[in-house]
């Protein structure tokens, strides 16, 4: 699972990073959690990319009432083409989340859980993959959200979390961002764990619990 990650990078990075025209101004985020809006790289109907905010928490287009509806905020990548919440989002609807880094849980002695970060070693940005969905209400209501794609975990990860976010290299972009192809089947090669020298760990306070706290202080070594 993924379930917190970092977005601390400047504009003109992510525009250089993922080849976009125009980048909103994004404040630095440290400790980005679920139901918020996320910044999030796609193709619009004209084949350009381009970033927008996203609801973190996937609605499927078929929800009677998005306040009742699950909502998962990751989808298993071995399963996604599958499941009716996320099938046709992952044919049509492919996503890139621009991230820094993000968090998993270890459980120690007592019962607590020490967090740690997961980022590039040369602490630079990185892509999640993510599947987007367009939910219209009977009243004329839209809300666009987004689910991140998860995958077993590298041997750095793996000491944590058996999970991680499946990691889009930049010269696969492109690709995963192509709306026209709609064969999931190739895309599949892209759901593998990242190589293990990409990331390193390191644990950080228990600040990162609390989704409110969320200053630089959240990705500060102990």
């Amino acid at each position: 699972m993924c379930g917190r990650f970092t977005l601390n990078s400047s504009s003109e990075a992510l525009a250089n990073d993922f080849e976009l025209s125009d980048v909103p101004l994004l404040a630095p985020r440290f400790n980005i959690a679920p139901s918020q809006d996320i910044a999030v790289v796609r193709e619009n109907d004209a084949g350009v990319r381009e970033c927008v905010p996203l609801r973190w928490g996937l609605i499927p287009y078929w929800s009677k009432d998005p306040k009742k509806s699950n909502a998962p905020i990751n989808a298993r990548s071995e399963t996604a083409a599958t499941k009716p919440s996320f099938r046709q989002a992952m044919a049509r609807r492919r996503c890139l989340v621009p991230a820094t880094g993000f968090y998993e849980w270890q459980a120690v002695k007592g019962g607590v859980k020490q967090p740690y970060l997961f980022r590039p070693r040369d602490q630079g940005l990185f892509a999640i993959g993510g599947l987007f969905e367009l939910w219209r209400g009977e009243g004329g209501e839209i809300i666009e959200s987004v689910a991140l794609l998860t995958t077993e975990a590298n041997a750095v990860v793996g000491k944590v979390h058996k999970r991680m976010p499946v990691i889009v290299a930049r010269g696969d972009y492109a690709r995963w961002l192509d709306r026209e192809n709609c064969e999931t089947a190739s895309v599949e090669d892209l759901f593998g764990p990242s190589a293990d020298d990409l990331l390193e760990a390191c644990a950080v306070s228990t600040k990162v619990n609390n989704p409110r706290f969320d200053e630089p202080a959240c990705v500060d070594g102990l």
